[in-house]
């Protein structure tokens, strides 16, 4: 029974709630309103553009071994960017699941930086399901960012999810399509707000917003809430040489409370992100 249960969450609750939902804690503890942030290796999940305010190759994972308490929603996520002159190239992977249901996904991406303020990015998803005694299905899907940097603490951001609308097998939507758009606004040196509505095409829209402080050097803390579903998050980022940590909590409607945590190496690079990106774009 315990079985079915969590099988029945994984396909119907699922595809809103956990399989679908991106990395890495960052994201999650300002829930997800970081469209026009998009400042980390995880951007390839989330708004691709940003990937080409880098200038330094970073590698991030990102692993939930039970959410909620329960091991058979476990997900995980790796990521890699690497910059060139042209533009950034990045890889992905995910798995989410256990032995009945099963999601894995590889990416490969690309973005482009034109003069320091626009930014785009391309995303390229190889997306299968299985299920226990019922078979396996794939998919092939993109996902394209743009970022705008509207003054030096101002960026308006969008992204498109599924962009040619591909689903498993032949029932519809499985694989949403989604449109996201926002704005992060540099308030003061050591603290940024955003804001974001995303719509899925056939849920209402979402509003999301998300605060992140840097209380000392290298440590920020955040906090975020959002509506359908009503999510509140909160979360510490602490960046020590080249190593950043990062940790979320955010609850959910129905299941209740749950932690996230995950790490970022950017080679090469040490200090502060904003910093950093600020130096690279002057």
């Amino acid at each position: 029974m315990r079985y079915l249960t969590i099988t029945l969450l994984s396909i119907f609750i699922g595809r809103a709630s956990f399989s679908q939902i991106n990395p890495g804690a960052k994201q999650i503890s300002l829930s997800h309103s970081d469209v026009a942030l998009s400042n980390d290796v995880f951007a390839i999940f989330n708004n691709p553009a940003g990937l080409s305010q880098m200038d330094w190759r970073e590698v991030g994972v990102y692993y939930s071994p039970a959410p909620f308490g329960l091991t058979e929603l476990a997900n995980g996520y790796i990521a890699y960017n690497e910059p060139f002159p042209f533009g950034s190239i990045s890889i992905g992977g995910m798995s989410y699941g256990f032995d009945l249901y099963k999601e894995n996904k590889i990416l490969a991406g690309f973005s482009y930086n034109y003069l320091n303020k626009f930014f785009c990015g391309i995303v390229f998803n190889f997306h299968t399901v299985s299920i226990k005694n019922y078979g396996k299905a794939n998919a092939f899907y993109l996902n394209l960012g743009g970022l705008v940097y509207l003054s030096e603490n101002i960026r308006w951001g969008f992204t498109i999810h599924n962009l040619n609308r591909a689903t498993f097998g032949k029932e519809e939507n499985q694989i949403p399509m989604i449109f996201s758009s926002g704005f992060s606004i540099n308030i003061l040196d050591n603290l940024s707000f955003n804001a974001a509505i995303e719509k899925d095409i056939i849920l209402n829209a979402s509003l999301r917003f998300g605060i992140e402080y840097e209380i000392i050097k290298n440590i920020s803390i955040r906090t975020g809430f959002q509506n359908e579903p009503s999510l509140y998050s909160a979360g510490i980022g602490i960046n020590y040489s080249f190593v950043g940590l990062d940790y979320a909590v955010f609850t959910h409607p129905d299941l209740g409370l749950t932690h996230q945590a995950g790490i970022i190496i950017s080679f090469g690079q040490s200090g502060s992100r904003s910093e950093k990106i600020r130096n690279h774009l002057r």
